[in-house]
């Protein structure tokens, strides 16, 4: 191979001196340069206006989500510009010789060209892989984008020194014994991805945050579905549709909640209480119970709490005419199990789930019935809608059980109470 570039070198500047020797040298190396020029545009014009014009008409044909996903990401066209610089770094190779200045020049530009282009396609090439992972619509567990930008850090870094050393002709080796005095700079420089990419790890390692997740913290404001993660920061879209970014590190260092686990459980949980003012609080009479009777949801409780009463009252034999002798019902323990028959009975209620209808501490606020459940679906507005017509409900049958709600004394009240109304005068009515 060398003797025959050495031919075909001589054999042209042969030539070229017997046609005008004082300027051989500078014709052959115009001649050269307009052939590597030539070649150059011909094999640019053929790949890319007609064999990767070629591949965009499969692309359109093709069913294979990964290679339209290869094709859609500009790594063929990529990989032409690599391939253009090789094919042109051969002919300076073939037609100058090796210690020509201009040879050197031209083959440490198409060196460097052939890396950045490299570069370029192995970028090209991890975005369509990452586009791919995502098409596929499956949930991922790990940092998915903050791996793709670790690796062109990496990439990058790896093809710099490589252009260094082109440059200084040197080789790579002996840069990267120099970086070991550089460490303190270096992690100084890239300490968020660093940390990033180490929080990544863990984040995907330990499962515990993945895009599509609603992330709650309260620290940074996020309240809302994780959009991003990516090598140093972390986005969450809230609620209002605002954007709040987060270090990806502070996830491991700060403690945030991840409603993802309410999701995959299909319930979505009902903790609220009302206020019972606790005066009217009673045992239930003739004509109270009277009216319970007719509720379908309350027959079976107040038939297995008459059983059991008449049984407990019947072994002590107590005299019963005293209120303060033997175990009655009341209204609120009525009230309390009507609302567990409710909640058991209503189509929106997760039945898998816990159902509690407890009574919390009093207070001066009056005397707590709280209502635990789970509804049969996670989406927010339906939860709300069954959550409120649940309340609905139980504020409009209260009055039934002889209950009344605890309510706060508002300026108006007191007011009245201060300022009786006045009676209009005989005078005034006969007006």
């Amino acid at each position: 191979m060398d003797t025959f570039r050495t031919n075909l070198r001589e054999t042209l500047l042969s030539w070229l001196e017997s046609q005008a020797p004082e300027y051989s040298a500078l014709l052959y190396n115009g001649i050269v340069l307009a052939w590597i020029l030539t070649v150059g545009v011909i094999l640019h014009l053929l790949l890319h206006r007609f064999v990767l014009r070629l591949v965009e008409k499969i692309k359109s044909r093709e069913r294979r989500s990964w290679r339209k996903t290869l094709y859609g990401h500009g790594v063929l066209s990529r990989m032409a510009f690599v391939l253009q610089g090789a094919v042109a770094h051969i002919q300076v190779g073939l037609w100058f010789p090796e210690t020509s200045l201009l040879a050197n020049t031209l083959q440490t530009s198409l060196q460097l060209w052939m890396l950045l282009f490299g570069l370029l396609a192995f970028y090209a090439l991890l975005d369509a892989m990452q586009s791919l992972v995502l098409a596929s619509g499956k949930r991922i567990h790990f940092p998915l984008r903050g791996i793709s930008q670790t690796l062109k850090i990496v990439a990058s870094i790896v093809i710099v020194i490589v252009a260094i050393s082109i440059l200084m002709g040197e080789s790579p080796v002996i840069l990267l014994s120099g970086l070991g005095a550089m460490s303190a700079v270096l992690m100084l420089v890239f300490k968020d991805p660093i940390l990033g990419l180490v929080a990544g790890i863990q984040l995907s390692a330990n499962n515990m945050l993945s895009v599509g997740d609603w992330l709650e913290m309260p620290k940074y404001g996020a309240d809302g579905d994780v959009i991003d993660i990516g090598l140093t920061t972390v986005k969450v879209q809230n609620w209002d549709k605002t954007i709040t970014t987060i270090p990806t590190y502070a996830l491991i260092s700060d403690s945030f909640k991840n409603w993802r686990g309410m999701s995959e459980s299909g319930g979505r949980r009902i903790k609220r209480s009302i206020h019972i003012n606790t005066s009217s609080v009673c045992f239930l009479d003739e004509e109270l119970l009277r009216r319970l009777r007719k509720a379908k949801l309350l027959a079976p409780y107040l038939e297995e709490k008459f059983s059991e009463l008449e049984k407990s009252n019947s072994e002590t034999e107590l005299d019963l005419s005293s209120p303060l002798n033997g175990r009655r019902l009341t209204n609120i323990g009525t009230f309390r199990g009507y609302l567990k028959s409710y909640l058991k009975n209503h189509p929106q209620i997760a039945q898998n789930m816990l159902i509690l209808v407890r009574q919390l501490e009093p207070s001066s606020h009056g005397l707590p019935i709280q209502v635990y459940a789970f509804t049969a679906t996670t989406k927010w507005v339906e939860y709300e809608d069954i959550q409120s017509d649940i309340f609905d409900h139980i504020f409009a049958v209260i009055p039934e059980f002889g209950l009344r709600i605890h309510e706060s004394p508002t300026g108006n009240d007191l007011r009245l109470l201060s300022f009786p109304a006045k009676e209009p005068s005989r005078g005034s009515l006969e007006s």
